[in-house]
């Protein structure tokens, strides 16, 4: 028993430590994206995160030859293909495909793998993922160059950054206009 209260306050103090360390997580917003005038080459370098996880969902046709890192379920006589992107998962800026839309990359490889987020106008700006349309109350996603389709649930899925990173690494320049006699 004596052990036992040793080890306890130990490992309190452990999990202290742990949380003390991970990132505090905030959604990424338009007005963030305007306050820091940030390009592409910027947001390049700014490590971004998925707030919930999200499950990319496809029936695959005799003509799919390979799978691109999902794993393959059978579904009523169906042969479905999952890609499972977990909440948290980091990913980076891929491209900026229009004006206020980013192309993130949670998955190392071909630029196509990424998601599209963009400012939502009734959640307060914040860069949810974005889909190409709705059909049968599911969102329709390019991904890998083939379309997937997502319940609304994951619909919800925010774009989210360690604000206390960034303000550390945040980099200010500045431009000498010379010096004249």
């Amino acid at each position: 028993m004596k052990s036992m209260t040793k080890i306890f306050p130990l490992a309190i103090l452990c999990l202290f430590l742990l949380s003390a360390c991970s990132p505090r997580l905030s959604p990424f917003t338009q007005k963030l994206y305007e306050e820091n005038k940030w390009d592409q080459d910027q947001l390049k370098r700014i490590q971004f995160y998925l707030s919930d996880g999200v499950t990319l969902r496809r029936q695959r046709t005799d003509a799919d030859s390979r799978i691109s890192g999902g794993k393959i379920r059978m579904e009523q006589g169906r042969e479905i293909e999952e890609i499972l992107i977990p909440k948290g998962t980091p990913g980076v800026l891929s491209y900026i495909p229009r004006e206020n839309r980013f192309a993130i990359s949670f998955e190392e490889g071909k630029s196509d793998r990424t998601l599209i987020f963009g400012p939502d106008s009734r959640g307060n700006n914040r860069y949810v993922l974005k889909v190409v349309k709705w059909k049968d109350a599911k969102g329709v996603i390019r991904y890998d160059d083939k379309n997937y389709y997502i319940y609304k649930s994951d619909a919800l899925a925010l774009l989210m950054v360690d604000l206390k990173k960034i303000r550390k690494t945040q980099v200010k320049t500045r431009v000498a206009k010379g010096n004249q006699l």
